[in-house]
C-alpha cells in the first residue's frame, strides 16, 4: 500500500512538469500550422502509455503480475485505437503520391 501512495505522490508532483511539456507541444504545433487533432490525438496516446505503465509497475510491484500483463495489453490496444485517425492520414497521403494506374 505504501508503493501505491508514493508513486501517486510522485506522479502529483510531476504534473508541473508534464502540464509546461504539453504547453510547449501545443505551441509549437500551432506555430508549424500542424491540425490539433493529430497533436492532440498523440498527447493522448502518450497518456495511456504513461498511464498503462504506472498502473502495470504497480500491480507487479504488488506481486500482480498477470494482472500487469492485462493493464499492458489494454494499453495497447487503447493506443492501436486512437491511431487508427493518424495512419489513415498518412496511408492516404502515401496513396497520392503513388501514379493512379
Amino acid at each position: 500500500m505504501f508503493i501505491v501512495f508514493v508513486s501517486s505522490v510522485m506522479f502529483l508532483i510531476l504534473i508541473d512538469q508534464i502540464s509546461a511539456v504539453l504547453k510547449m507541444v501545443e505551441r509549437i504545433a500551432s506555430e508549424a500550422k500542424v491540425n490539433t487533432i493529430y497533436v492532440e490525438t498523440l498527447l493522448k496516446i502518450i497518456g495511456i502509455a504513461y498511464i498503462a505503465e504506472f498502473g502495470a509497475q504497480i500491480t507487479k510491484d504488488a506481486g500482480q503480475g498477470a494482472l500487469a500483463s492485462k493493464i499492458e495489453l489494454a494499453g495497447k490496444v487503447l493506443i492501436l485505437v486512437m491511431a487508427i485517425p493518424i495512419l489513415t492520414v498518412v496511408i492516404q497521403t502515401i496513396l497520392g503520391f503513388l501514379p493512379n494506374s
